[in-house]
């Protein structure tokens, strides 16, 4: 059956449609001769090709032009739906009325007809004519296989993984036709939580009830289940996966309902679960005049453009009208990357903005000068940063230049140039830091409260003095770790369980903020929209995450077991490896108390104390200093000294300090 089926789909199009057409006249010549044979009976003496000859002639000469007209020779088998099926009822009936009246104009005796034989005639052609079809639709989808399923002593799609799946609407239709017609999974089963169609059959497939999963399991065998429910919000998806946990079962799903809309993905592109499913969180629609205000008709820059962050910014920047979109990025792969994918989006909606790709490092000063000049640059996303926390803890001198000074050189650029708004990216991990990366990035925003705090600062110039009028607004924007992003938990959890674990966590009551990329960066370029200078504004996060109850649900959700004391023989075991250089237990988004709502109802305004520019200037001499001449203690000490709440844990180490002194010793 296999060979045949794969013979039949290789041939020509050419081919097939011959086919088609010899079968539909054979089928025609039957439903006559039946019609016959129905209305006369089967007596011997009664042969209708010696009378009625000209007729068997004349129903396919009339059939097969009207169905060609039709269009039933063009539609796809494999894809046969109802409006194929209309297209046979209306080309059947015109066919029998045409027969009709050829046969009420020949009515000579030896030729008559009797006028109930194109009543009959005309169900019979119906019926094989549109049955036929119907039934190479199942073959060439594969539903023969699920027919084979209840036949006893017949199991043919034994190799086959069995899943169920949750959502009998039209999303989880198209998704079992689909399964259906690649053969790699064997749909057996739906769960609805709809009343009204518990315990039917849908597509061939029985309706369960949630609470009836367990039995389901032992009645079809699943294996894993598919979640077809892409307009289910956040919080709906949380309370499914909750009751999904506690079965031996693997949960994946298909894609969202935005993602199904833009044509990105498609019903059959199954994926694992989305860990912000498992959050539960909603995020709030943009505020159009927000989202819109610096953006609009203006031209946007974005530093660390290919980054996580970076990227996303880009991709909904593009999407809000900018003229001019200009692309900052120092690492080559993931600018051709980002502005691959933007100049396709482009192209496909059509929209009027000018894409610039920009290579680029912001420790460059005159460069970033040069680019924010010349294309009269209205609006900074200053996104680029080192911002992994054991990297920027052993490598000093390059997360104080490119954070600290970088952000400097950043936003000095944005005040020669005249830039009107200019919105920092920055950290949960700035809030009273235990670590370089953290203490950098709250740096980074004095910086810009300094400045800001000055309509003619003399800015910092390696001594030459640079009087400068300040017509730039400085806003900052804090939040925690972003779901998916460069170095999170997430994408190393599903790689650790995909090997069979262990899962590896660095202690048992360390917890994170978390946050999807959109939601991040639509609430980024809002808050930005609502400074009026200096402001530190922090997102709503949430409830703070446990990362070893989160690394236990993806555990359970992949169908396996966590190995515990209480389950020595479970699948994946849950390893603690200690707190790594730098890291904190918990991460805090205020420094102070003083915290103020805005419009927005996921955005605060944050008020926290600040150094004036000139007293700011004279630590950023000192620790440039102190950077050029690898002196980290001093390092340490200043930013003591300036960041409130640093407080470092163990030895403060660079590695390429460390190794440039210990070779007078090895020598």
């Amino acid at each position: 059956m296999d060979k045949l089926r794969n013979w039949l789909l290789g041939l020509p199009r050419r081919n097939k449609r011959i086919l088609q057409v010899a079968t539909d006249i054979l089928l025609v010549w039957l439903a006559l001769w039946l019609a016959f044979a129905i209305r006369l009976g089967l007596d011997k003496s009664i042969n209708p090709f010696d009378a009625h000859a000209w007729l068997f002639v004349s129903a396919p000469l009339i059939a097969i032009p009207i169905f060609i007209r039709f269009g039933m020779y063009r539609a796809v088998m494999r894809y046969f739906g109802k409006d194929a099926l209309i297209s046979i009822f209306k080309a059947v009936l015109l066919s029998a009325l045409v027969l009709a009246l050829v046969v009420y104009l020949n009515r000579e005796p030896p030729a008559r007809v009797p006028r109930s034989v194109v009543f009959i005639y005309c169900w019979l052609s119906l019926t094989m004519i549109g049955g036929l079809r119907l039934v190479m639709r199942q073959y060439f989808m594969g539903d023969w296989y699920v027919a084979s399923q209840q036949v006893p002593f017949i199991n043919r799609v034994g190799h086959l993984p069995k899943v169920a799946i949750y959502g009998a609407g039209a999303a989880g239709n198209q998704l079992v036709a689909a399964l259906r017609i690649d053969r790699v999974m064997l749909p057996v089963a739906f769960i609805d939580d709809d009343r009204g169609i518990a315990n039917r059959v849908i597509a061939g497939l029985r309706v369960f009830k949630p609470k009836n999963i367990q039995r389901m399991i032992e009645q079809t065998g699943a294996e894993e289940i598919l979640l077809a429910i892409p307009s289910a919000s956040r919080a709906r998806r949380r309370e499914i996966l909750e009751l999904l946990e506690s079965f031996p079962l693997h949960v994946r799903s298909v894609p969202g309902f935005m993602d199904l809309a833009s044509g990105r993905v498609k019903v059959e592109d199954i994926q694992e679960v989305d860990v912000a499913d498992l959050l539960g969180r909603d995020a709030v629609p943009p505020q159009k005049a927000l989202f819109e205000r610096c953006i609009r008709g203006h031209v946007v820059m974005v530093t660390g453009a290919g980054g996580s962050i970076g990227s996303e910014l880009c991709r909904q920047i593009v999407a809000t009208g900018p003229t001019t979109l200009l692309l900052f990025e120092h690492s080559e792969f993931n600018l051709y990357s980002i502005h691959t994918e933007l100049e396709q989006r482009i192209r496909r909606e059509s929209l009027p903005v000018r894409l610039v790709p920009i290579l680029g490092t912001i420790r460059n000063p005159g460069r970033l000068l040069d680019l924010m000049r010349s294309w009269e640059v209205t609006t900074v996303y200053h996104a680029a940063a080192y911002k992994h926390v054991p990297m920027v803890e052993h490598n000093i001198a390059e997360g104080v230049m490119n954070n600290v000074f970088g952000s400097l050189h950043t936003a000095q650029a944005a005040v020669k140039a005249g830039v009107e708004h200019f919105v920092l990216i920055s950290t949960d991990k700035a809030v009273r830091p235990t670590n370089v990366m953290g203490s950098t990035k709250r740096l980074a925003e004095m910086v810009l409260q300094a400045l800001s705090q000055e309509s003619a600062p003399v800015l910092f110039n390696g001594g030459e003095v640079v009087n400068q009028v300040n017509k730039t607004r400085f806003t900052m924007v804090r939040f925690g770790n972003v779901l998916g992003s460069s170095g999170s938990v997430i994408p190393r959890f599903r790689d650790q369980i995909k090997r069979g674990g262990p899962v590896t966590v660095t202690h048992p009551n360390i917890t994170r903020y978390f946050m999807t990329i959109p939601e991040a960066a639509q609430l980024v370029i809002q808050a930005g929209a609502m400074g009026q200078g200096g402001d530190v504004f922090v997102l709503d996060m949430g409830s703070p995450v446990k990362i070893a109850e989160l690394a236990e649900k993806m555990i359970h959700l992949s169908g396996c077991t966590v190995r515990s004391e209480k389950d020595p023989h479970g699948d994946i075991a849950i390893e603690f490896t200690g707190l790594r250089p730098g890291e904190k237990l918990y991460e805090e988004l205020l420094i102070g108390d003083n915290v103020s709502p805005t419009d927005h109802p996921m955005i605060m305004r944050a008020t926290e104390d600040h150094l004036s520019w000139e007293s700011f200037k004279t630590m950023l001499a000192q620790l440039l200093n102190a950077v050029e001449r690898d002196d980290y203690e001093r390092v340490r000490q200043l930013l003591r000294e300036t960041v409130c709440g640093y407080t470092p844990e163990g030895e403060i180490v660079d590695w390429v300090h460390q190794r440039r002194c210990a070779e007078p010793e090895l020598a």
